[in-house]
Order: C-alpha cells, then sequence, then structure tokens
C-alpha cells in the first residue's frame, strides 16, 4: 500500500532536494576544514550559505567539544571536498568595501 494518495506526486525528500543544489565540480576529493563554528546553528547557517553556492559540506563536532550532553552547543568543524575549497573561502569571505 502506497503511503502517497493514489494520483499525486511523490515529493522528494530533504536529502534529494539538497543533492539537487550541489555541483559535481565541488563534490570530490578528501574532506578540508574550512570553518569552525561556536554552535550547532551557526555551523547550520553556514552550510546553507555553502549549499547557495552549490558546494556540499559536512558539519561535525570539533575535537575537545565531542560531548553529548552539549547538545548544540560546543564548536563544530565545518569540511568541504577539497575540489570545494577555494569556493568555499571566497563564498564565506566577507564583501569587499
Amino acid at each position: 500500500m502506497p503511503l502517497v494518495p493514489a494520483g499525486e506526486p511523490e515529493k522528494p525528500g530533504r536529502a534529494a532536494l539538497r543533492a539537487r543544489r550541489i555541483r559535481p565540480q565541488f563534490a570530490e576529493g578528501p574532506p578540508v576544514r574550512i570553518a569552525r563554528a561556536q554552535n550547532q546553528p551557526e555551523a547550520e547557517m553556514i552550510e546553507q550559505l555553502l549549499l547557495d553556492a552549490g558546494i556540499p559540506c559536512l558539519i561535525r563536532r570539533a575535537p575537545g567539544a565531542d560531548v553529548p550532553d552539549f547538545l548544540a552547543a560546543g564548536a563544530r568543524d565545518v569540511l568541504v571536498p577539497s575540489s570545494g575549497a577555494q569556493a568555499a573561502r571566497e563564498a564565506l569571505a566577507p564583501p569587499a568595501a
């Protein structure tokens, strides 16, 4: 039995929508740390800025802040594939005056 009513198209999930925004040329190579956020919400904001530029990224707890009791608190590292590192630095750079 389908989980979607008959006749309605199935909506793509969050992962599928995210994958459509990623440029393939920025998705190759080993991960490189590009930024450090002070907490989870800040890391997610950086993730969205990079995703808007077509750069995939990964968020992980920074060493020394890997305590599950912190929940969303504690530093996070933002990693991108090495092929997108320069584009990520440019996307996160402050605008020129």
